[in-house]
């Protein structure tokens, strides 16, 4: 096995999970690597359990999250020389053997990476919120980060032990592993995923300890920290020697045939649509003589497709749009359209028209972003699905 991955150690943090904890570790040691349980204050003597197995038992005398046990675990796996590890739930959902796919996953490269096991969740028994909460995630974690995971929210996961202590993280319950992925990204770490099976059994036999709206409210002061930083100008501390790839100049002479092309490229669909929404939206706001450098910046932050956001952002070159949100604006305000076309009215009240205009671009910009958003997204689904099926025939 590579020397990064080798020797690798399986971390099984617990709370509350005494019924099926004892198969999950039966199951991690018979892959043949060894196996540390963190108990993360559990109260339900699940651990006693364990007694007779091979393993190694770490207790906190009260519940401390997730994210802490998994860190927990990784210094003691430091501190024992464990290059890796690899992380399992103890509620039966991943199947332990499949910790060699990522382990060989990982062998296959010749720098640190992390490691993701996409759950396939294909089974009826599957909770539809589940299955939002995950798209939901991998959503924001592309727009933070530009790393498009197929399952940003599954527990089965491959650590580089350096990697992960070299970093420092606010977050220690589950909104852990949502920050664990965007910062190593940023830091300059690879991330890769294999799938992997998942069981979920009926709603009735299901233990979770999730809450609902404790733990999305941390999820979402989470992302929005996130994205907060993310528009920062300052570069992110770099702990492997990736380098970024350097961005094309973006240059836009035929705004519409520029956006035919990219609706036939096999760019997601969905991120150009939102690239074309972005740059519509920024393109019909007061900012005057600095759409384009905005839309670049804000594309560039959220990695979004400069060419599209910039072409896109041409369409709201004036009159007609600045002067849409100018009327707009103004009947808002005085529920009177501005139909005075007279010098005084448009220059020496310059100020007031601004006013109208920022208050205009409120309603027009999103707006007039979904439907020119809209429209790509439906001619890039209908271009890629003409190329396959041309592809087939």
């Amino acid at each position: 096995m590579n020397c990064w991955v080798d020797p690798l150690l399986i971390i099984i943090p617990v709370f509350n999970h005494g019924t099926t904890l004892k198969g999950v570790v039966e199951a991690a040691l018979s892959t043949g690597f060894p196996v540390l349980v963190v108990d993360d204050g559990s109260s339900d003597g699940g651990v006693a359990g364990l007694a007779g197995l091979n393993c190694q038992v770490e207790s906190f005398a009260e519940n401390r999250g997730k994210g802490a046990a998994i860190l927990a675990g990784a210094r003691i796996a430091k501190e024992q020389g464990f290059a890796s590890i690899i992380t399992l739930d103890a509620d039966a959902q991943h199947n332990p053997l499949e910790a060699r796919d990522l382990a060989v996953v990982a062998a296959g490269t010749d720098h640190p990476v992390i490691v993701i096991g996409a759950r396939r969740m294909v089974q009826d028994t599957v909770p539809g919120l589940s299955l939002f909460g995950r798209d939901f995630s991998n959503f924001w974690v592309r727009l933070e980060c530009g790393a498009d995971l197929p399952d940003t929210q599954s527990g089965m996961r491959l650590y580089p032990v350096d990697v992960l202590l070299a970093q420092t993280f606010s977050k220690s319950r589950y909104d852990f592993e949502i920050e664990v992925l965007v910062k190593s990204v940023w830091a300059g770490v690879e991330i890769c995923s294999v799938p992997i099976s998942v069981h979920y059994p009926p709603a009735g036999e299901r233990v979770s300890h999730f809450h609902k709206f404790l733990d999305n409210w941390r999820l979402t002061l989470l992302h929005t920290g996130l994205v907060c930083r993310r528009l920062l100008p300052f570069p992110h501390k770099k702990i492997t020697g990736v380098r970024e790839k350097e961005s094309p100049v973006v240059v836009v002479k035929k705004p519409l045939r520029t956006l035919q092309n990219l609706c036939r490229e096999n760019s997601s669909p969905f991120w150009l649509a939102l690239a074309v929404w972005m740059g519509l939206f920024v393109g019909a706001s007061p900012l005057i003589g600095v759409h384009t450098v905005a839309i670049i910046y804000l594309a560039y932050r959220f990695h979004l497709n400069k060419v599209a956001a910039v072409a896109a952002s041409q369409f709201c070159m004036p009159p007609v749009v600045p002067a849409l949100c100018i009327e707009v604006g103004h009947y808002f305000q005085t529920q009177q359209w501005l139909t005075d076309l007279s010098w005084k009215r448009w220059l020496l009240e310059v100020h007031y028209r601004l006013w109208d205009w920022f208050v205009g671009f409120l309603f027009v910009g999103p707006i007039l972003g979904l439907f020119g958003g809209g429209l790509v997204y439906w001619l890039a689904r209908r271009f890629q699905q003409s190329n396959k099926s041309a592809g087939v025939a």
